[in-house]
C-alpha cells in the first residue's frame, strides 16, 4: 500500500511488488515474441529482402500480423504495392488500440510519438487490463518496450540465420510465411462468429487466386472480413 509521511507519497513493499510483477510479465511477453521474430528475420530473407530490410520492417512497422502478411503476398508473387497495402488492412486495428489506450497514457509531444509506436496487442492488452492510472500506464510502456527490443534483435538473429539458407523453395520456406501468419492471428479467433469470419473470407481469397495478381486475394479476403463485422456492428445497434 502507497503511505504519505510527512507529506510525501512513499511506495509500501506491496506496490513494488506489484509494479515488478507487471514489470516480469512484460518481459515475458518480450521474450516469447522475440521467438516469433526469429521467424520473421529468417523468412525475411529468404523471401528476397536484404537483412536491412528485414530490420527496418520490424523497426518501423512494428506489428507482428501485419510484417508476416506482407511476406506472404511477397512470397506468393504479389508485388510491393499490393504486399504494403494487405499489410496496411491488417495494421489498421491498431488505430482502434490507440483510441483505447489514449485515455490511459495522456502523453503528448514527443512521448506520445513513442507511445503511438508501442501500441500493439500485447501492450494494450496489458494495458486496460490493469487498473487506470500508473499501474495501467506502466503495463503498457513495460511490454511494448520489452516487446520492441526482443522483436528487434529477434528479427536481426533470424535474417542472419536465414541468410545461410539459401533457396526458400529448397526447405518450404516459400510457403512458411503464409503458414506464420496463420498461426501468429489465429488464437484472437476467440469466438465462434470470429472464426466464421475468417473463414469465409479465407474462402473468398482461395476463390479469387485463379483470376486476380498475386497479393490482391489475400486484399479481398481482408476487405470481405472488414465488411462483414462493419455490417454485423450495424445490426446489433
Amino acid at each position: 500500500m502507497s503511505r504519505r509521511s510527512g507529506g510525501q507519497l512513499r511506495v509500501g513493499p506491496s506496490d513494488r511488488g506489484v509494479r515488478r510483477g507487471v514489470v516480469q510479465d512484460g518481459l515475458a511477453i518480450g521474450l516469447t515474441s522475440g521467438a516469433y521474430a526469429v521467424s520473421f528475420g529468417a523468412l525475411g530473407v529468404t523471401t528476397g529482402l536484404s537483412v536491412a530490410q528485414t530490420c527496418a520492417l520490424s523497426l518501423l512497422m512494428f506489428t507482428g500480423a501485419s510484417q508476416f502478411a506482407l511476406l506472404g503476398v511477397l512470397a506468393g508473387g504479389g508485388g510491393a504495392v499490393s504486399a504494403a497495402a494487405t499489410a496496411a488492412l491488417v495494421g489498421s486495428r491498431n488505430a482502434l488500440y490507440a483510441l483505447r489506450v489514449a485515455p490511459l497514457l495522456r502523453v503528448s509531444g514527443a512521448r506520445r510519438l513513442l507511445a503511438a509506436q508501442l501500441v500493439i496487442d500485447e501492450s494494450t492488452a496489458m494495458g486496460v487490463a490493469r487498473p487506470p492510472g500508473p499501474l495501467g500506464r506502466l503495463a503498457f510502456y513495460a511490454t511494448g518496450l520489452a516487446v520492441l527490443v526482443c522483436w528487434n534483435l529477434g528479427t536481426l538473429v533470424g535474417a542472419l540465420g536465414g541468410r545461410a539458407l539459401g533457396d526458400p523453395e529448397t526447405y518450404g520456406l516459400d510457403v512458411a510465411a503464409s503458414a506464420a501468419f496463420v498461426a501468429l492471428i489465429a488464437p484472437q479467433a476467440h469466438s465462434l462468429e470470429t472464426k466464421l469470419v475468417a473463414v469465409v473470407a479465407g474462402a473468398v481469397a482461395l476463390v479469387a487466386v485463379p483470376v486476380l495478381p498475386a497479393g490482391v486475394p489475400v486484399m479481398v479476403g481482408a476487405l470481405v472480413a472488414m465488411l462483414v463485422v462493419a455490417t454485423r456492428g450495424r445490426v446489433r445497434d
